[in-house]
């Protein structure tokens, strides 16, 4: 069904939504990332940038797909979004980002502060909102998705642990 600021959703994805705080986000046909969001008004709110979760492309796209995971821990429904900015300084900005300052856990310092720091930082607050028919049920893909380990500056080669001494078995 098709609303009147052109959202397209179905009964289960409203209902995820609604539930949602882990989704996997493919935008810029670039892999699938997990991120946290927070639900507002059937569509999602993501926040990434310096200082919070990486989203590669997503701030400049204007379509994404969102997995989304059921109470069992599998993937139930996949579904397009269409990717919105909300940039500081409008009344969207002031509507929607106390909101999602105030579930961000963790975080340093008040949710002002924090919403300051995205705002400075150039942190990009993205609203992903259902724009097409989902995937969900016989239609979602049978095999495994999993990738390959990316590259990150994170991972190093491991040493053997040291020893103070040498442990001898009877």
């Amino acid at each position: 069904m098709t609303d009147e600021d052109g959202r397209r959703s179905t009964p289960l994805v409203d209902e995820v939504i609604k539930k949602a705080a882990v989704v996997w986000v493919s935008a810029s046909d670039g892999p699938a990332r997990a991120l946290w969001c927070a639900p507002l008004e059937g569509a999602l709110l993501v926040i990434s940038g310096p200082g919070e979760q990486t989203a590669p492309g997503l701030a400049d796209a204007t379509a994404a797909h969102v997995t989304m995971r059921g109470d069992h821990g599998g993937r139930i429904v996949t579904w397009p979004a269409r990717v919105d900015r909300v940039l500081p300084g409008t009344e969207e900005w002031e509507t929607v980002a106390p909101l999602v300052a105030a579930k961000r856990l963790n975080a340093p310092g008040s949710a002002t502060d924090l919403m300051q720091r995205w705002a400075d930082d150039g942190c990009a607050l993205t609203r992903l909102t259902p724009a097409g028919d989902p995937v969900a049920g016989e239609a979602l893909p049978t095999g495994s998705l999993a990738e390959p380990p990316r590259d990150t500056p994170a991972a190093r080669a491991t040493r053997r642990p040291f020893r103070l001494h040498r442990v001898r078995r009877r």
